[in-house]
């Protein structure tokens, strides 16, 4: 009976955007749990208090996907922009 109301093909973007959501913060759990310097999960660890690393702190913070788009522009389709935004531009 409920397998007949939720599993039609309308429902399926609903499916694949929820499963979406729920991959992208499931991978953010784990990269802060094993890599995040302010987390600390064993019981030793957590004795140790405050400490100041800022090493390992920026390089937390400074990943990947940081590193790729600092020096990229800010827009999704920046041909697209420019060609109808920027008048010195020959059409083509």
């Amino acid at each position: 009976m409920a397998s007949s109301r939720w599993i039609r093909p309308e429902v399926f973007p609903l499916f694949a955007s929820v499963g979406v959501a729920v991959g992208i913060c499931a991978m953010q759990l784990v990269r802060n749990i094993s890599s995040n310097p302010d987390v600390r999960v064993t019981k030793e660890n957590r004795a140790a208090g405050v400490l100041d690393n800022f090493k390992e702190g920026e390089k937390y913070a400074e990943h990947g996907l940081r590193k790729f788009v600092r020096n990229k522009t800010p827009q999704i389709m920046p041909s697209i922009n420019g060609f109808f935004s920027d008048p010195d531009l020959p059409s083509k």
